[in-house]
């Protein structure tokens, strides 16, 4: 019987002109591959989150990008680049916190300044497109299998580790970035429990991350999002992993709403709290976490999703923000495919972008 995990998270369809991703608003219960093929369809399922995680968002985006310019009519490079331009701000709008959303258009739209170099062949361009955004799927998952053997050196042989949210495989092309450790862990035999937070009020903690890991065998429990204190009060976590949609400079981090709660008590409780995050979702253009704008989301989200009648009454105001930001004096450590970053964060996330520089340089 097929697992969760044998499905790709986004593939690109070339016989069908189309990206197929699995329809994650229907799962645990319905496993359901769905194509997108339209500009539209493709901003839908970013925005509706039947494809999310900001690595895999990334990766549907730099195809989504490609598929869009196919068959474009541009008969000169500067109508081909205003095309390219108007179709990547239209996918960029979908979700503005996710930073990889951005970062994998602005990847595509530099790749294709770069490979024309002056010199405009339209099919030549196209060809170049379809590389890049597949080697933006690569990168993922190789800087996925990365920052799992980094976090990795993290772990013991009988940790509780707890994780919010859902930074999975689900969210990526593969390991995901959170999950990363707690799979390698589990391939090489050690002894781990994972507890997951449900993460309202999307639930993407129980329909997804407790999906995914009881899926590949790993012994993991459930729990509402405010017991999470009573759960590390106990003593039974050890370590804390989550994922993030975007890094400032500084080391703020923003990850799904609940995480700042999260890496607040386990301060109190001096449990570390470790944030995995690809240098993708590190935006060195934003200087604080008070700079990321944070998504506010439809108040029928908590008022109504989920419930088989209304469970708030009508009219109220409902405060729906997506993200919350996590102060860097909280964070442990950022988990990255070239190592584990320490405080002073605005330091080693400089040496980490040159760094990054000279080994892509050579």
């Amino acid at each position: 019987m097929a697992s969760i995990l044998d499905y790709e998270t986004v593939a690109l369809i070339d016989e069908d002109d189309a990206i197929e991703i699995i329809d994650q608003t229907l799962l645990p219960g319905t496993t359901k591959m769905i194509r997108l093929h339209t500009g539209q369809e493709i901003w839908d399922a970013i925005y509706l989150l039947q494809v999310r995680g900001a690595p895999a968002i990334g990766v549907t985006a730099g195809f989504g990008l490609y598929l869009l310019m196919k068959h474009s009519n541009a008969g000169t490079y500067d109508e081909f680049m205003n095309e390219l331009q108007e179709k990547s701000d239209y996918l960029n709008s979908s979700r503005p916190t996710a930073v990889n959303l951005s970062w994998a258009l602005n990847r595509m739209k530099q790749h294709v300044v770069e490979f024309c170099n002056g010199q405009f062949d339209k099919e030549k361009v196209i060809v170049e497109m379809r590389a890049e955004s597949e080697r933006i799927k690569a990168e993922d998952i190789d800087v996925c299998r990365r920052i799992g053997e980094n976090g990795l050196t993290l772990i013991k042989d009988g940790y509780g580790i707890l994780t919010h949210c859902n930074a999975g495989q689900l969210a990526t092309c593969k390991y995901g970035t959170a999950t990363a450790p707690m799979y390698l862990a589990h391939e090489k035999g050690m002894n781990i429990k994972v507890y997951c937070d449900e993460t309202r009020p999307l639930l993407q903690g129980a329909r997804l991350t407790a999906y995914e890991l009881h899926s590949a065998g790993i012994d993991t429990t459930l729990l509402c999002d405010n017991m999470s204190a009573s759960l590390m009060k106990s003593g039974a976590i050890n370590a804390i992993f989550v994922g993030c949609d975007r890094v400032a400079a500084n080391g703020d981090a923003a990850n799904k709403i609940g995480t700042s709660v999260v890496a607040t008590v386990a301060k109190r409780y001096n449990i570390p709290f470790y944030v995995c995050a690809p240098t993708s979702t590190i935006d060195i253009s934003t200087p604080t976490g008070e700079d990321i704008n944070i998504e506010q989301r439809k108040p029928e989200e908590v008022t109504e999703m989920w419930y088989k009648e209304r469970m708030a009454p009508e009219g109220i105001k409902v405060y729906n923000p997506a993200f919350d930001v996590t102060d860097n004096e909280l964070i442990t450590g950022i988990v990255t495919e070239y190592g584990v970053l320490h405080a002073p964060y605005d330091v080693a996330i400089k040496d980490l972008f040159e760094r990054k520089s000279a080994v892509t340089a050579d």
